[in-house]
């Protein structure tokens, strides 16, 4: 990085702290703080959806998946796409809410504030979790433009990491949630820069061979692009990983998520309860999520472009992770125009619309559902806010900390997004059903929790022996997959980067770096010249059934792969293998997985995406099942909260708050106002009809996402034969 890209970062970190102070002035209540007031309209909600919704880490994700699997490592971060429809519909929900935090909703629905202390305890878990992979992804970019390891003595994260938490808290924790959404504003604009900056300048580079960014035919790049990668790299939903996000794993994540993604804490915020009417809340949470997967698309075709040109380097091959930092270095770095320096503040803007939000949400979760709520229920205004900003701040330095001194932060993270399911069966049908109460709930959750999270950490501790026992150590079959065809430039510059990688890391000192960094590596690709025939060997399957970690073979004992198939399909020679002897399981116990083992299934054969769908049953209808069968033999709720709560939900909201007041009054005193729209009157079931607005933004919304796939695919084909 040149003067001029420094001088971009302090223009940068400084607009942001600015911003954070005007907005202090007007930051007064609790309403103010947390939720802006409620006035924001299209505008603004639309990138505070954009910004909170798109991570630091994910452009990097997309980068290392297209690395390895070619335009189908898109849906890395696209896998959410399918899941957008449905918030024209949750919008609604949470403006109708009209709380500060998902907690006070469990709260009032369940009358329990026990359930609204437990949501805010999730929510700080999740969210430092959430934002130490972004904190870490952030470090990964840094480190090829800065070109330095240390600083000062320190490794290089250690110095970014804490800088980027002091500017996220100045600007956050003092203006609230009106700084978070005009900074939001502009960093959205910078995340659409991150998404487009090195994509013109990329390919014209590739249409003539040159290093310099200046004078080249980028739309020609496509051509070169098509030429350089081998065809299968240009395939959405198989690549050269032989399917490392099929169509089978994108439903399973889609249905997924849309059960969980409802209960993010800071869908209150962004979600639709800061605007300041219904249609600013649906506009903006749907508009601010298309932004996102049309970046999506921007983010897959820089990594194809970083692949054609960076095949060869060993800096990238060494850690994929690093793969857009040394794009943005060898595309802008030439040209000297502080783009470097622009393309870091554009990632940091990605990090930092998110962290806001987040840190805000907590906050307001930890001063409602536990502060006011079991400490000092008569603060002041003034405390209440107080206590939000160093709520603020402690989360975000408990972040740092997990970022600096933990190595299995993504193992957390992974941890953290599946945490939703203790909450989302009690949301889903608390919305509708009179008949769920807080007994089921608890008593779901308590099930939820032990089944998912518990026993598979336990029940090894208690019976070591279960990693041993042959029933449980069973793994997929192995596949290994032969591909003839013609090497390209890509071919010929992977193999010689592996192999100078592949020294480096011999050169390391024996012991656990080396071994992360041979891991890393992965398999020889094959040498390989321009033109030549080759035969692209790749390998799937082996995937332990029972054992999250995988299987531990011992080899020594006799362990052993044992060829059980051999055959030609397409082209393609296949070979499947199995383990035979002694196996030991690593890791937690997949718990759920004995229902189909007690179901006598055979799930040798299933492929990794099999496996992932197969958690959905458990993890999406168990919890539901469980709520149900509770709530008919538990006691209702008072029948005058219900009444209370479902007037509310019912009455659309007003945009100004003294005629929105005048509404819910009058839906308070006559809870039956809406009898007449509900789709089954007269049960316990309290949604209202579809308006022909649900239905035509809904259809709209899954045609946005057929026209964005398309799009996508277009753009794969410009320049192909």
């Amino acid at each position: 990085m040149q003067a001029l890209d420094y001088g971009v970062l302090v223009v940068y970190f400084a607009s942001m702290m600015v911003l954070g102070w005007l907005a202090m002035r007007h930051t007064q209540t609790q309403s103010d703080y947390f939720l802006g007031g409620r006035s924001f309209g299209k505008l603004l909600q639309t990138f505070a959806a954009f910004g909170a919704g798109t991570g630091a880490h994910e452009p990097v994700l997309v980068g290392r998946a297209v690395w390895f699997s070619g335009a189908s490592g898109v849906w890395a971060a696209m896998q959410w796409l399918f899941v957008t429809p449905i918030y024209w519909i949750t919008a609604v929900w949470y403006r109708r809410m009209r709380h500060l935090t998902l907690g006070d909703w469990f709260v009032e629905r369940y009358e329990s504030r026990a359930l609204g202390a437990a949501f805010a305890l999730y929510a700080l878990f999740f969210y430092m979790a959430f934002l130490s992979t972004m904190l870490t992804a952030i470090a990964k970019f840094a480190v090829p433009l800065l070109g330095v390891e240390t600083l000062a003595g320190f490794q290089i994260h250690q110095v970014i990491v804490p800088a980027l938490a002091v500017t996220v808290i100045v600007y956050g924790v003092l203006g609230g949630l009106t700084a978070a959404y005009w900074t939001d504003l502009v960093q959205g604009v910078l995340i659409i820069l991150l998404s487009l900056l090195l994509i013109p300048t990329g390919l014209a580079i590739l249409s003539r061979g040159a290093a310099a960014g200046v004078g080249g035919n980028w739309a020609d790049g496509f051509t070169v692009l098509h030429e350089k990668l081998p065809a299968d790299f240009f395939s959405l939903f198989s690549g050269p990983a032989s399917g490392e996000f099929p169509l089978v794993y994108i439903v399973s994540f889609t249905l997924l998520s849309l059960v969980g993604i409802v209960v993010h804490p800071h869908f209150i915020a962004t979600g639709g309860g800061s605007a300041k009417s219904e249609i600013e809340a649906r506009v903006g949470l749907v508009l601010g999520n298309f932004l996102k997967r049309l970046c999506t698309v921007g983010w897959a075709l820089t990594g194809l472009i970083a692949l054609a040109m960076l095949g060869g380097s060993v800096e990238v091959a060494m850690d994929p992770d690093r793969a857009w930092g040394v794009a943005a270095r060898e595309i802008l770095g030439p040209l000297n125009l502080g783009l470097v320096g622009l393309m870091f503040a554009c990632l940091l803007a990605a990090m930092m619309s998110s962290a806001d939000t987040y840190m805000l949400v907590s906050s307001a979760l930890v001063v409602r559902n536990l502060y006011a709520a079991y400490w000092n229920p008569s603060a002041t205004e003034a405390q209440y806010v107080a206590v939000g900003r160093w709520t603020g701040v402690v989360l975000v330095l408990g972040a740092v900390g997990v970022s600096l001194f933990y190595t299995n932060v993504l193992d957390q993270f992974r941890l953290a997004i599946e945490l939703p399911i203790l909450f989302a069966a009690p949301f889903w049908l608390g919305l509708y059903w009179r008949r769920v109460n807080t007994t089921a709930v608890w008593s779901t959750m308590v099930c939820s929790l032990l089944l998912f999270f518990v026993v598979p950490a336990l029940l090894p501790v208690l019976f070591p022996s279960l990693r041993t026992l042959p029933s449980l150590t069973q793994t997929t079959d192995m596949e290994q997959v032969t591909i003839t065809r013609v090497a390209t430039a890509a071919d010929v510059a992977r193999y010689q980067s592996w192999t100078a990688a592949l020294e480096q890391v011999e050169r390391l000192p024996a012991g656990e770096q080396r071994e992360v960094q041979q891991k890393r590596l992965g398999e020889a690709p094959p040498q390989a010249e321009v033109g030549a025939t080759i035969s692209v060997v790749s390998r799937r399957g082996g995937r332990a059934i029972f054992w999250q970690e995988g299987i531990q073979p011992d080899v020594a004992g006799g362990a052993r792969q044992v060829k059980i198939g051999e055959w030609e399909e397409a082209g393609r020679r296949v070979e499947t293998f199995r383990w035979e002897g002694p196996l030991s399981g690593r890791g937690q116990f997949n718990a759920d997985f004995l229902i189909y083992a007690a179901a006598g299934w055979d799930l040798s054969t299933a492929g990794v995406a099999t496996l992932e769908a197969l958690r959905l049953p458990t993890r999406l209808l168990l919890p539901f099942v469980l709520l149900v069968g509770f709530s008919y033999i538990t006691p209702r709720n008072q029948k005058s909260s219900l009444d209370r709560y479902f007037a509310k939900m019912k009455t659309p909201v007003q945009a100004d708050p003294a005629a929105d007041l005048a509404e819910l009054n009058r839906s308070y005193a006559d809870p039956q106002r809406f009898e007449r729209l509900r789709l089954f009157p007269g049960s316990d079931w309290e949604m209202l009809r579809p308006t022909r607005l649900d239905v035509v933004g809904f259809l709209a919304c899954v045609l946005v996402c057929l026209a964005i796939i398309a799009f996508m695919g277009w753009v794969l084909t410009i320049g192909a034969d």
